[in-house]
């Protein structure tokens, strides 16, 4: 046996412990990880700006890697520390849980908690260099891997006051060092609104061509919700909006329905988007329903209703931003996605049913125009329970049985098993014959699919284009959903490369976005990627998958009136052996993985595209239709 002894017990010094496991600190080593360090030094930004101090925050995303986020806070402290004898900047870059978020006499409320931000992001970088601008005084100091290369030093006189911090991810860390815009600017947008009044601007140098956003709302959270509104069509003009506080817990609330069938619902502690809830957001849906119901009771509704209003039926069309602020947070884990302080449920509990309550007393119109949808959203339910019930007897909703048109595969551990979901019958025949039986299913679906944005579950649930999907999956659908029922880890898209194929996507996304989103937001949804054409000379063949390499591979090979050139206009084109060999062997295939990596940009896109109303497609159409590469004729 091999000795296992004290010699072998290792105690991890400094930012070692960092190093080692940085996945602890930062939740991965991957994209989500490499964006979270942004978000340490910027959170640290918008704890200045809860304080009182901090009104402007630039994020500049510079070339090849390098990030750089200024302030105009207070400045890091910089005077030396009384007990480790060294700057209270290199305490702050250089020590775990060293921060003034521990002591509520500098931050009384701040998403910094545990006082490992801004030295994790210095750990895990390859270099970082901060500069402090404080008591008319600028001050400076570089690290390399965690580690001062000289002690700080004064480096000039200055009017400003603020921190900017420059650093470099440290490429033997992180997979890839590609930093998203569209990531960070999602990020930066919700800062913005849940912090009214500070200017947040990201600028990308990257490419040579500088691009810039500013986000600043006055508005607040009720600027967010109408963010997330437009291209919907409100029941009430005027966002519900309050701020209310107990107990040092500030809770501030907007909401607005609208007519559509969705809830979009956001919540926040002390700017931190807690995406798995927690006790605030139980406490807030547990006085929405109670109010409603209270309202329901005393409104002429109330007479016809034999049951009371559920939680579903006064969310449904519910657009609402929660945002509180707690002294003493107590999240799970670090990345800090669900709260758990018991005492936040009473007290968000009991503030938004009084808020609500005066809100909705001055408003008796907003009220009729809400019970009215939440007693339709409430029949709509009854007759959504008989569907189920009705397609739980056929097998649809319980895995019982399968379509009659799938064809499964043999392995029966969902990790192992994908499934495609293919347009057309002919393609679906070719993709049957091809496919590796043992890990592959085939399910194909002929005529166009419902558009789900446009109706209820119940409609959904009696659609014969939507069973058979539901079925095959064997997770259900909607608030009833269950990943762990999935048949099939993987559900790819095989559609033709056209704008029906593009059509088909389209309402399928739509359809697992709203009724299926873990499928999404767990990374199970891929866009099959076929060929657009087949290049031949002699017994040489190359399939490309567009015009740009099809021309690579002409240069490549010479001799270009010689070669025969194939378009596919569809997967029915191609045979058993081809369609294996481009689409569907993982070892030579293209597939697109879908992600959701900011619900508001997808929410927004979904409502514009598929959406009741015109006007917006119609805008979208003129902006966007110069971009246009491949439209069918």
């Amino acid at each position: 046996m091999h000795s296992y002894d004290a010699q072998h017990i290792q105690v991890l010094e400094g930012l070692e412990p960092v190093r080692k496991r940085p996945g602890m600190y930062i939740g991965s080593t991957g994209p989500d990880g490499l964006h979270h360090m942004v978000y340490e030094i910027v959170d640290n930004s918008i704890d200045e700006a809860l304080a009182g101090y901090c009104h402007r925050i630039e994020v500049v995303l510079e070339a090849e890697g390098v990030v750089k986020v200024v302030d105009d806070g207070r400045g890091i402290p910089v005077a030396e520390h009384p007990v480790e004898k060294v700057s209270a900047l290199e305490v702050v870059m250089t020590r775990l849980h060293a921060g003034g978020k521990f002591d509520k006499g500098s931050y009384k409320v701040s998403g910094g908690l545990h006082g490992v931000g801004a030295a994790v992001v210095n750990a895990l970088s390859d270099w970082c260099e901060v500069v402090v601008h404080r008591d008319k005084t600028t001050y400076f100091q570089r690290y390399q891997r965690g580690i001062p290369s000289a002690p700080m030093e004064i480096s000039g006189k200055t009017d400003l006051n603020g921190t900017h911090t420059r650093f470099y991810p440290d490429a033997s860390i992180f997979d890839e060092i590609e930093f998203n815009y569209d990531v960070l600017s999602k990020r930066l947008r919700e800062l913005a609104f849940l912090n009214k009044g500070v200017e947040i601007i990201l600028t990308d140098e990257r490419s040579g061509i500088e691009k810039t956003r500013t986000f600043k709302f006055d508005g607040g959270v009720k600027s967010f919700v109408q963010y997330l509104n437009k291209g919907k069509t409100p029941l009430h003009d005027e966002p519900v909006w309050f701020e209310a506080v107990k107990d040092g817990v500030t809770v501030e609330v907007s909401l607005q329905y609208n007519d559509g069938y969705n809830e979009t619902l956001f919540s926040f502690v002390n700017n931190i988007n807690t995406r798995e809830g927690g006790t605030h957001l139980t406490g807030f849906r547990a006085a929405l329903t109670r109010t409603i119901n209270d309202l329901l009771k005393a409104s002429k509704h109330g007479k016809k209703m034999d049951d009371s209003l559920s939680g579903d039926d006064v969310r449904e069309g519910l657009t609402c931003v929660i945002s509180v602020k707690v002294p003493e947070p107590q999240f799970e884990g670090q990345t800090k996605s669900k709260l758990g302080n018991s005492e936040v449920r009473g007290i968000v509990d009991k503030l938004v049913g009084e808020s609500l309550a005066g809100w909705f007393e001055e408003r008796p119109r907003v009220v009729d125009a809400i019970l009215d949808k939440a007693v339709t959203a409430a029949r709509a339910r009854d007759a959504a329970r008989r569907a189920r019930d009705l397609t739980r007897r056929k097998g649809f909703l319980e895995g019982g049985g399968l379509p009659g048109k799938l064809a499964d595969c043999a392995d029966r551990n969902p990790a192992n098993c994908e499934v495609y979901i293919v347009e057309g019958d002919s393609a679906g025949g070719s993709a049957k014959m091809g496919r590796d039986r043992k890990f592959q299913a085939i399910l194909p679906l002929w005529g166009k699919m419902l558009n789900v944005e446009k109706t209820r579950l119940e409609k959904v649930l009696a659609n014969e284009k939507m069973q058979p999907i539901i079925q095959a999956l064997g997770a259900s659908v909607g608030n009833e959903f269950d990943l762990e029922k999935l048949r099939y880890h993987k559900i790819i898209i095989m559609a033709d490369a056209d704008v029906d194929g593009s059509h088909i996507r389209t309402l399928l996304l739509t359809f697992f976005f709203r009724y299926m989103q873990p499928l999404i937001e767990n990374g199970h949804v891929y866009l099959a990627m076929p060929p657009l054409f087949k290049l031949s000379i002699g017994k040489k063949i190359a399939y490309v998958y567009d015009e740009k390499e099809r021309d690579l591979v002409l240069a490549e090979w010479g001799e270009t009136e010689k070669v025969g050139m194939q378009r596919y206009k569809g997967l029915g084109e191609m045979n058993p052996d081809q369609l294996w060999e481009t689409t569907m062997n993982p070892a030579t295939r293209n597939i697109k993985q879908v992600k959701l990596d900011d619900f508001v940009a997808a929410d927004e896109m979904f409502t514009t595209l598929m959406g009741e109303e015109v006007p917006p497609r119609r805008k979208f159409i003129e902006d966007n239709a110069l971009a246009v590469v491949n439209l069918d004729v």
